[in-house]
């Protein structure tokens, strides 16, 4: 934070637009498939042909509440569609259907992890509905736009936060919080990359003690959450440098410009006047029966945050295993599978952090995707917990259980671990014979081990299990290391 900085506070809020992840757009029967060639996704209703009628899409409308509820906002029983007026190429009607003064739901809240303390509570002002404009595109051809109108229709919800983010950090932590909740909905594939979920955040500045909400601007064009954060800092400290000087802050729309690092005045900030907003009247208001409403609440899941307590609680697990293994959905029930078949939650969640994750991160797959199952990786589990096979003998198994190439692999877990000769060895001669070997290549360790460094007893039986090609039983080797130790030299 810079001098100018350092006598004021950051305000955040921010708005997020959230593709729904429904086959067909909000009015029409038109695909919502992203990546298909240029406006071959439309149809007259896309188009706004004249005579053409908007209907509404009844999935669009169990996602939008599935997740207002699951923001603890108030559903209303009635809400209205509006027309939100204005021009631009990707906008082919001149309007575009949203909702103004009686949004879909209203007062909700999220909770956010800070660095320290207490949970923070960011209030949602408004959820609501509305369709997506096209896409212009000025990367095409050289000189000119063009104009790809497949996304225009695509259903939003747009998500509106009071301004209750005092950092960049804070804005971080919400947009994570939130796109883990929709990611544990199933409405959206929030794909930031794909335009499914994004981003404007409105920042002001103010002195530090102050309660009076300094003029905001809006920034806009940002990528990724990291970007979000890095705009915010870069804008903060352009607003407190014009307040250090005495100058105005005025409210407009700001781009950020992640190659350079900078933000760059787009245009003055619209205001709800500007859009000559009025009820469209070619859709009647939404109307919800309470019966609608609770079924849709029936129907949420564990959410992240009670899910990430009840792992904590249940399973006696840190802090740092529960945020990994409740980072997605698929991972905790892979997790909670493998422990329920177990019986042992730390092992499971070790092997599910290490192993399956790894395994998934390098082939760039889901864990639903993992050759090695739930209850797979419970039988291995059971086969390291009878000693029957070494932890490290195990990781073998698993490399070959995850081998799909491999057509000879048997079908039982410990007939694998005997097909690759992996069957722990606890035959005190075979013990005695690797601890030997162990001995002759290192008699400098050996000799200092057996002079009483007892330190030394780890390094060993590591030799030893690497002698023995993981086979050797550690306990069996450690009993016995520890009874030529006693002896010494």
């Amino acid at each position: 934070m810079t001098g100018a900085a350092a006598g004021f506070e950051m305000v955040v809020g921010l708005e997020v637009h959230v593709q729904l992840r429904t086959r067909t757009k909000a009015f029409c029967a038109c695909s919502t498939q992203y990546g298909a060639l240029p406006n071959v996704n439309t149809c007259p209703i896309c188009l706004a042909l004249p005579g053409t009628l908007p209907v509404l899409n009844a999935e669009a409308v169990r996602f939008a509440v599935r997740t207002a509820l699951a923001l603890e906002c108030t559903v209303h029983p009635t809400s209205v569609f509006a027309r939100k007026n204005y021009f631009y190429p990707d906008l082919p009607k001149g309007y575009q259907i949203s909702q103004y003064d009686r949004p879909l739901a209203e007062h909700g809240r999220i909770l956010i992890d800070r660095e320290e303390g207490e949970p923070a509570v960011v209030g949602i002002t408004r959820l609501h509905m509305e369709e997506d404009a096209g896409k212009s595109v000025h990367d095409r051809y050289p000189g000119v736009t063009a104009i790809d109108l497949n996304r225009a229709g695509v259903p939003l919800i747009e998500i509106v936060s009071e301004p209750d983010m005092r950092s960049s950090r804070e804005a971080g932590a919400y947009l994570r919080a939130l796109k883990q909740l929709l990611e544990y909905l199933d409405v959206s594939d929030v794909n930031m990359e794909e335009g499914s979920l994004r981003v404007d955040a409105n920042v002001s500045a103010r002195p530090r003690g102050a309660t009076k909400l300094g003029t905001k601007t809006e920034v806009k064009n940002m990528n990724s959450f990291s970007g979000v954060e890095r705009a915010l800092e870069m804008e903060f400290e352009r607003q407190c440098a014009l307040l250090a000087r005495g100058e105005t802050v005025h409210q407009q729309t700001m781009l950020w410009d992640g190659a350079r690092g900078e933000v760059r005045p787009a245009r003055s900030k619209e205001g709800s006047h500007d859009y000559r907003y009025f009820a469209e009247p070619d859709l009647p208001p939404l109307i919800l029966a309470p019966a609608f409403i609770a079924a849709v609440q029936g129907e949420l899941p564990e959410l992240p945050r009670a899910k990430r307590e009840r792992f904590a609680g249940s399973y006696a697990l840190g802090s740092a295993d529960v945020d990994v293994l409740t980072a997605t959905i698929a991972v905790a029930e892979f997790f909670e599978a493998v422990a329920k078949a177990h019986g042992d939650p730390k092992a499971a969640a070790n092997w599910v952090k290490g192993e399956v994750l790894a395994w998934c991160n390098a082939n760039a797959q889901p864990v639903s995707a993992c050759p090695v199952t739930p209850m797979r990786l419970a039988e291995l589990l059971a086969l390291i917990r009878d000693g029957v096979v070494s932890s490290t003998a195990a990781k073998k198994i698993f490399e070959a259980m995850t081998n799909t190439s491999t057509s000879t692999i048997p079908s039982t877990v410990r007939a694998i671990a005997e097909h690759l000769g992996l069957i722990q060895e606890r035959d005190s001669g075979a013990l005695a014979g690797w601890v030997d070997q162990v001995f002759a290549e290192n008699p400098t360790e050996a000799a200092r081990f057996l002079g009483g460094e007892q330190k030394l007893q780890g390094v060993l039986v590591g030799l030893v299990m690497k002698k023995s090609q993981g086979r050797a039983d550690p306990k069996q080797v450690n009993q016995l290391l520890g009874e030529r130790g006693s002896r010494g030299a």
